[in-house]
């Protein structure tokens, strides 16, 4: 009964450390490849 339990709240662990580490990784993806090729009005240089 327990180790049912136990691999119950392991298994929602390790699929909410895989969904944030999906989401970061789209986040740095998107940070060090896209905005570099738009930039915003911060960045531009005059």
């Amino acid at each position: 009964m327990i180790a049912q339990i136990f691999h119950w709240w392991l298994g929602v662990g390790l699929t909410i450390i895989g969904v944030l580490t999906t989401v970061a990784l789209v986040a740095g993806y998107l940070k060090k490849v896209t905005l570099p090729q738009y930039p915003g009005k911060r960045s531009r240089e005059d």
